[in-house]
């Protein structure tokens, strides 16, 4: 388990890509794997998370070849062509990946078990079993909703109209490819609406997939057993991983970067919201679409961040990005009250207690609320000095090496390794801007 120190060096300055976006990334290998003929996808994220999902599609029939640097060419079944895996498939670290993949497991007549790190076997998975149950799978769950998990796929599945309990990006994932290979439409209504990369990579497949509104509702319905068109995806960079990079230079003062070609899907790009309302100094450069995805060029200068006070930012659009936006708060001038999280304990870790936790050790007056937390910023530099437990969850580790940048004490990361599910080359790529990090 490599540690990781964290500690200021100088002002971050330079212009770099992050790497491509981890959702867009495993929503193309899977329904790359059920089309039919011969899919491209450019850009694809080499992150661990990302590479579970192609080994699970290659172990249920797809041909998926590696052609160079993130380029990959994908032979799909059509729909309702899976078979059943000759192994237990093991989904690492990603979340995604199990959810989403439940959902095509569900309506296909075939059997597969799954399983995962420690930390995703703690996550629960009912809010995915509880829906595909209903198209007719049969799941057999450790105390009924942890991994390892065995999945039946029904063969004659009856269609669902959803209505998430909460916001839920993968729950509506998994519904809607549950729904590619059931009879009829299948619908998903959300009263929040959450990020759309399986809608859009969907109709640019051919499918027939209809968005409307209904009393305020977003109402998304698919019309089930498609043919659906190979296609070449260009995988933007991941708002998610500049999110780092945006909260850094902000805080670091002198900072002058600039981030090149990051996916700014408007269901994703809270975390430009929440920092710029805190007083960060961010622009968004030469914005064009890619791969049907708007994406743009961001140029961020070190700015006096104040407290976030009743943000007005929509949580599902940055709920992944919320651990370093408390890391921004910390040397942020005044209170700043997050509220509205309870999804944030069922990540990659119970990320409300372990970022009250670290903050706390290194000298950072926090409170924990059962949704939320209070972060008393220093104003400048934090004091630092504390080890932090990142539970195996890549965001928190990545976050406190963003905050030691501002730390009077250096702040030691027990376990670096997890940051290579989602971002790899994440410490080079900081210490290339200037940033003080050493394994």
């Amino acid at each position: 388990m490599p540690k990781l120190i964290s500690s200021p060096n100088s002002a971050l300055s330079g212009t770099v890509c992050v790497p491509g976006d981890k959702s867009i990334s495993h929503r193309a290998l899977m329904l790359s794997a059920l089309a039919v003929g011969r899919s491209e996808v450019r850009g694809l994220l080499e992150g661990e998370d990302v590479l579970s999902t192609a080994t699970a599609m290659r172990a249920m029939g797809a041909t998926i070849n590696r052609l160079g640097d993130g380029h990959y060419e994908v032979y799909g079944v059509g729909v309702g062509g899976l078979s059943s895996p000759d192994d237990v498939i093991d989904m690492g670290n990603s979340g995604t990946s199990a959810r989403l993949l439940m959902g095509l497991i569900a309506t296909h007549d075939v059997t597969v078990t799954m399983t995962g790190d420690a930390s995703l076997r703690s996550r629960p998975m009912s809010r995915v079993i509880d829906p595909l149950s209903e198209f007719g799978a049969e799941f057999s769950a450790r105390h009924g909703r942890f991994l390892p998990l065995t999945i039946k796929g029904t063969p004659q599945p009856l269609r669902l109209d959803y209505s998430p309990p909460m916001a839920s990006a993968q729950v509506k994932s998994a519904v809607l490819l549950a729904g590619l290979n059931t009879p009829g439409r299948t619908i998903v209504r959300e009263k929040v609406a959450t990020r759309d990369h399986s809608e859009r990579m969907l109709q640019a497949m051919g499918a027939d997939l209809r968005v409307s509104r209904e009393d305020g509702v977003r109402v998304i319905s698919i019309e089930g057993q498609p043919e659906l068109s190979s296609i070449t995806v260009d995988v933007p960079g991941d708002i998610s991983s500049a999110a780092f990079l945006l909260a850094a230079a902000s805080m670091v003062p002198g900072s002058d970067i600039t981030v090149e070609n990051v996916g700014l899907n408007p269901l994703r790009t809270g975390i430009i919201g929440g920092l710029t309302a805190m007083g960060a100094d961010i622009s968004i450069v030469r914005e064009s679409t890619l791969g049907g995805e708007p994406v743009g060029t961001l140029k961020i200068k070190a700015a006096e961040l104040n407290a976030a006070t009743d943000l007005a930012v929509d949580p599902s659009t940055m709920i992944d990005e919320f651990p370093v936006l408390f890391c921004a708060a910390a040397v942020a001038n005044g209170v700043s009250r997050f509220t509205g999280l309870e999804e944030l304990r069922v990540k990659e870790s119970d990320r409300l207690k372990v970022m009250a936790t670290g903050l706390a050790a290194n000298g950072v007056q926090v409170e924990e609320l059962p949704d939320g937390l209070i972060i008393h910023g220093s104003g400048g530099k934090v004091p630092g000095g504390g080890s932090v437990n990142a539970h195996l969850d890549h965001r928190i580790a990545m976050s406190f090496s963003v905050l030691g940048q501002t730390a009077q004490a250096p702040i030691t990361i027990d376990d670096a390794s997890p940051i290579q599910t989602s971002f790899p080359g994440f410490t080079d790529l900081m210490t290339g801007l200037g940033a003080g990090l050493k394994a």
